[in-house]
């Protein structure tokens, strides 16, 4: 639906200088926040919000849920991970061995999203499949190290790894592995030369990641037999059509954002971004306002939104695309916040993995939280009550206490446990 006329010189008339509230009504809604999460999710409102968002970080740590797993959850509440699973990695056991890559294609049909570099590693929707194309075309520019390296000095060896890959597809890198000993020298990124080979095909869109093992490895297969066919068959955008498309998306996630938002949202570098931005301008696409209290030319995306009030708890990860871009969030909610998962435990303020408590349109608290499957319980390593919230005390506690239990149900948790660290921590305890 688009605005009327009126809707919009009105909407533009308070956001030009006058309330920021209405800027955060915007972009609360533009993210899906505000919905209704106590009835059960449906294929139907979950492709909603893939179509809304666009993608759905990945990161490895599993320390209360993955990251992919949470904003589905962030707006619709409890939800049946089989749901995502099957939009986002079809089948978990099909094989090699028991299907044929013709079958294999028959099975994406119903996919809609697939793993690429979004705002990062992410579960992107796949409509966008055409327009993330031109990264592909131009990996080389994109990679680094060894995979560079790799890809100078071993072509033949990279063709070998492609040909396993489409004899053997799907497959892991362990699956592949030459019985190389592996460089230990550097945290994280301890590849083997399959590894590195197969990243190099992922980058340069040779090889798709079909789903993720429960190891959490990537699975390689051709894309052919991840991508559905509408998508994979359409033309690929060149780089300029590309970025309209994705600062498109981007304006359509977001609301109301600058041109820095807007190219870090699909991390599309700055200067084609500039330039989408201006022909979406005089598209009438995207309308130039300016927000009380932000300093950096700012666009309103003149498609679907809403200045509506917004209510409803949630808990929102550290890799939520609300929360992409920092600077955004001090300017839309005057919150302070950073990832804490490399900053050395005596240094840490708030914790290790820190989600923050969003209270109707408020950020209110934050809590350090960790889930004990051993023990069934959702352990709440530190609380604290978020500076400058105007909400009383009382009502944030009994709602984040509400919350945490709905967090702890979703994930089969039995009991949850308050420690005492924190500002809030002895209020949500009694609670609790």
């Amino acid at each position: 639906m688009e605005w009327s006329r009126d809707q919009r010189a009105q909407l533009l008339a308070i956001l030009c200088g006058v309330r920021i509230q209405e800027a955060r009504r915007i972009a609360l809604a533009a993210q899906g926040m505000g919905r209704d999460r106590d009835t059960a999710a449906t294929p139907r409102n979950i492709a909603r919000v893939i179509s809304q968002l666009g993608q759905f970080q990945i990161d490895t740590v599993n320390v209360l849920a993955r990251a992919h797993l949470m904003p589905l959850y962030t707006r619709l509440g409890a939800y049946d991970f089989g749901l995502l699973d099957a939009v986002a990695g079809g089948l978990p056991n099909v094989t090699a061995e028991t299907t044929s890559v013709a079958s294999r294609r028959s099975r994406t049909s119903s996919r809609l999203l697939f793993e690429y570099w979004g705002h990062a590693a992410a579960l992107m929707d796949v409509e966008l499949y055409p327009a993330l194309r031109f990264r592909m075309t131009d990996a080389y520019s994109m990679t680094w190290g060894r995979i560079r390296a790799l890809a100078d000095e071993s072509p033949s060896l990279i063709e070998d790894i492609f040909e396993a890959v489409l004899e053997r597809g799907p497959v892991t890198a362990r699956e592949l592995d030459l019985g190389e000993e592996k460089v230990r020298n550097n945290w994280g990124w301890n590849w083997s030369v399959a590894k590195t080979a197969l990243e190099w095909l992922f980058w340069c869109g040779r090889v798709s990641v079909a789903r993720r093992n429960s190891q959490f490895e990537r699975v390689y297969d051709l894309p052919q037999s991840v991508i559905p066919s509408p998508m994979f068959t359409a033309p690929a955008l060149n780089s300029h059509d590309a970025h309209i498309a994705l600062v498109r998306r981007a304006a359509q996630a977001l609301g109301v954002a600058s041109a820095r938002c807007l190219g870090d949202y699909f991390r599309t570098d700055s200067a084609p971004t500039k330039a989408a931005i201006a022909e979406l301008e005089a598209r009438g696409e995207l309308t130039p306002v300016e927000v009380d209290g932000w300093k950096a030319p700012t666009w309103l995306w003149s498609g679907e939104s809403s200045a509506k009030k917004v209510r409803g708890a949630a808990l929102v990860s550290p890799f939520d695309s609300l929360i992409f871009e920092r600077q955004r969030l001090r300017n839309l909610f005057e919150v302070d916040y950073s990832i804490s998962l490399y900053t050395p435990v005596d240094k840490r303020v708030h914790g290790y993995y820190v989600y923050l408590f969003l209270l109707d349109e408020a950020f209110a608290a934050r809590v350090d939280l960790k889930a004990d499957r051993k023990a069934s319980a959702l352990l709440v390593q530190s609380a604290w009550w978020e500076e400058g919230c105007e909400m009383s005390r009382e009502r944030v506690v009994v709602q984040l206490a509400r919350e945490l239990r709905r967090c702890a149900d979703w994930l089969g948790l039995d009991d949850i446990r308050v420690s005492d660290k924190g500002t809030l921590a002895a209020e949500l305890a009694a609670v609790v």
